[in-house]
């Protein structure tokens, strides 16, 4: 069996060069992020991968204590396709040759972007929708899709993310945003750990029409 109390999350972050004029908000909302996975019950190890037009994985499993600060560096245009295809393959990659007892009972792909897929030269819409639907459905993963400045839940479920996971917000809500989906992680990540072994896994509490409300611009 998985561990139960593991949590991997992986967060995939936009750096296109639109996203200069939310920088510090954004570094400021994925530090208090990572601040409330940091008081849930439960181990959890993070991997951070950046992209615009080019794809570079800033760190891989770090324990929440080593999590450094944001430092977002905007450029290029928005490959977004290509580097969703990339993430999860190498995840699932990495986790399969894990020995069983050693992986993650709990995996969160969370993807924050503020721009429309422009540059992707490799992965298309339906293969990523097939590929993002197979680790749910097969594998449990939990995928959550925040959009700035489009609409997210169409967006996301062109790529496989359930509307339920996937979340619109103003340009200058990103703080806000990113605190209220970190919310809900923990408690997913809770109710996962405490799931009955053999039991459905839990999902992720979708947004409510308030919540979704409060992020508009």
């Amino acid at each position: 069996m998985t561990r139960a109390d593991l949590t991997h999350l992986y967060f995939l972050l936009d750096r296109s060069g639109s996203m200069q004029s939310i920088k510090a908000d954004t570094e400021g909302g994925f530090a208090a992020f990572i601040d409330e996975q940091r008081k849930s019950a439960g181990e959890c190890r993070v991997t951070l991968a950046q992209f615009d037009n080019e794809y570079d994985v800033v760190y891989s499993g770090r324990p929440l204590a080593d999590v450094p600060p944001l430092d977002l560096q905007p450029r290029g245009s928005t490959a977004l396709l290509d580097a969703m295809g990339r993430l999860v393959t190498a995840a699932g990659a990495e986790l399969a040759a894990l020995p069983e007892p050693e992986r993650p009972g709990t995996v969160i792909v969370a993807v924050m972007t503020d721009g429309h897929e422009n540059a992707s030269q490799e992965w298309t819409h339906p293969a990523i929708k097939a590929l993002v639907e197979q680790q749910t459905n097969d594998f449990a993963w939990q995928f959550l899709y925040m959009g700035a400045d489009q609409d997210a839940v169409e967006v996301g479920l062109s790529l496989g993310v359930s509307a339920g996971a996937s979340v619109t917000y103003g340009r200058g809500k990103t703080r806000e945003a990113m605190a209220m989906s970190a919310g809900k992680v923990s408690k997913l990540r809770s109710m996962r750990a405490s799931a009955p072994a053999g039991a459905p896994a839990p999902v992720m509490e979708a947004y409510t029409d308030a919540e979704r409300k409060s992020l508009e611009d």
